[in-house]
């Protein structure tokens, strides 16, 4: 058999009616697959292949044939049947013929193949988890699109004339190089604000994401925990603890990355 067999991770989950998916696991399944699909199972095949890399014992799989009934994601198309390898559960009840199914998937080795590009890429189709899907698809394919978040650069925080009134500004690297800072204003008297910019000039006006956005979600998911000791380091021992507790702030005000996959 030709088709390169998935990784451990392309396994297929076992449950036939799992639960709703969180806003981060849909992102994370669509900003990673080259290939967004709405389709419907027509065939299914148990074959034995070598798990890629070589080296292991042949393992049993599925060869599953999808018929395309929407692109959701693809450019330049993808054919109207594709085949794909899942790992053999057992399970009689999932996936079967005539399931409709979501597949997100990079291309395969030849035309009409495709990989699966996680465990839970293989999910049964619902109107919810397709309208999620659609929407995060939309936000990424725009012009200006939020770039994932690889790491923090440098952080600077000016203090204020008055007790309890000053402003930092954190810059982040992204995957594209695009400029992302965060700016975070305290004044006596008032709540503390924050905001993102999108672009090289800070935004005073600049307000936190809402939340399952696609721009959340490159913050909530893709920020550290903490402030990394190496972006206050030029700064003065007040000013960097003045930096860390803002960086706090933001981060208890985007909430968890709620992942459940």
């Amino acid at each position: 058999m030709a088709i390169g067999a998935p990784s451990a991770m392309a396994r297929q989950v076992e449950s036939p009616a799992p639960a709703p998916l969180a806003y981060a696991d849909v992102a994370d399944l669509v900003t990673g697959a080259p290939y967004v699909a709405k389709g419907r199972v027509t065939k299914l095949q148990k074959v034995s292949a070598t798990p890629a890399g070589g080296g292991a014992a042949p393992r049993n799989y599925l060869l599953m044939t999808v018929q395309v009934e929407a692109l959701i994601r693809g450019e330049g198309g993808i054919a109207p049947l594709v085949t794909f390898l899942t790992a053999d559960t057992g399970r009689k009840d999932f996936p079967r013929k005539k399931q409709p199914v979501l597949v997100y998937a990079r291309p395969g080795a030849k035309p009409g193949e495709v990989q699966l590009v996680s465990l839970h890429a293989l999910q049964p189709w619902s109107a919810d988890l397709e309208a999620r899907t659609r929407a995060v698809t939309a936000e990424l394919l725009k012009n200006d699109s939020p770039p994932a978040i690889t790491s923090i650069g440098d952080a600077f925080h000016i203090a204020g004339t008055i007790a309890g009134e000053g402003e930092t500004q954190i810059f982040l690297k992204t995957s594209t190089g695009a400029p992302v800072s965060l700016s975070i204003v305290r004044r006596p008297g008032q709540p503390a604000h924050w905001g993102v910019s999108l672009g090289e000039i800070v935004d005073e006006a600049a307000v936190p994401p809402a939340r399952d956005t696609l721009l959340w979600y490159r913050l909530a998911c893709g920020l550290p925990d903490r402030l990394p000791p190496e972006s206050t380091r030029t700064l003065p021992l007040p000013d960097a603890e003045a930096a860390r507790r803002d960086y706090a702030l933001v981060m208890e005000s985007l909430g968890r990355c709620d992942r459940t996959l």
